[in-house]
Order: structure tokens, then C-alpha cells, then sequence
């Protein structure tokens, strides 16, 4: 994990992987919540009967922004920045999911900080994530890159 005391001390880092990090479980009932929440309840993430009958792999698939949105936690583990007053999501300039998630696999991410660009009381950051699949060494389930900014 890479730890600084201050947004600026990010500027050093640019160009820096972080990781692997551990790897996080994806449930059924986390794919199910996240269905019921948004509303994407499409039978390949949601129907356990047809999906072991007509799926390659034989199980539901986690949607892919269920992929994306656990980044966040994972990058918390990567990455701590002890003093500074706030961050939020500035978005993504580019997302692909590039291989499946099924039921009760286990993800990972790969960061690295693109780019760190000073903004007016604190800084935008550009990650690029990786979020790898323990069953599929091969090929990422995603490859992303977030924009993060952050105030002291």
C-alpha cells in the first residue's frame, strides 16, 4: 500500500503501480442487490437454472458496473492519503470489460496513477485500473481508467 501524508506528495508517484491488491469475492447476493437496484435483472446475472444450462461457464455473470463500482473499495486498499479534506469521483474517460465475472470468482486490482494534475485546492488524479479474475489469469475482467480528484 502506498501511504503519504498529503495530496501533493501523489505528484512523486505518477507513473507508479500499486498491487496487487487482495482479492475480494463476488457473491450471488451481491449480483442479485445490485440487479434489484438498478434494475438490470437480464437472466445471465440473476438466473442460477439457466445459466449452469446455457452459459459457457455454467453461472450467473456479475454485471460489469458491479465490477466497476467495487474498484472503489479495493483502490482504498492500495492507495491512503493521510490528510486531506475531501475526494470525490470525477468519472472515467475509458472503460472496458474485457472477460467475464462469474458467480463466487474473486477479484483484484492493479493500479497505477497516470497522471496527477494540480486543480485549483487540490489535485485530479488519473488511475488506471486493472481488475484481475482468480479463476482467469489470462485476460483482466476490466481494464479502466478513473479520474479521481481530491482537496486539501
Amino acid at each position: 500500500m502506498l501511504v503519504v501524508e498529503r495530496i501533493s506528495d501523489l505528484f512523486q508517484h505518477v507513473g507508479q503501480e500499486l498491487g496487487p491488491s487482495g482479492w475480494r469475492r463476488v457473491s450471488q447476493r451481491e449480483i442479485d442487490l445490485f440487479a434489484e437496484i438498478t434494475g438490470d435483472d437480464h437472466w445471465i446475472h440473476v438466473d442460477r437454472a439457466r445459466a449452469a444450462a446455457e452459459l459457457p461457464l455454467g453461472k450467473t455473470i456479475a454485471h460489469g458496473l458491479l465490477t466497476l463500482s467495487v474498484t472503489a473499495g479495493l483502490v482504498d486498499t492500495l492507495l491512503q492519503v493521510r490528510r486531506y479534506r475531501r475526494g470525490l469521483n470525477y468519472g472515467c474517460n475509458r472503460v472496458r470489460f474485457t472477460a467475464p465475472v462469474p458467480e463466487g470468482s474473486s477479484l483484484r486490482l492493479r493500479l497505477t496513477i497516470r497522471e496527477a494534475l494540480p486543480i485549483d485546492g487540490g489535485v485530479r488524479l488519473t488511475l488506471h485500473n486493472v481488475v484481475e479474475v482468480d479463476d482467469q489469469p489470462e485476460r483482466p475482467a476490466m481494464v479502466a481508467e478513473t479520474v479521481v480528484q481530491m482537496y486539501d
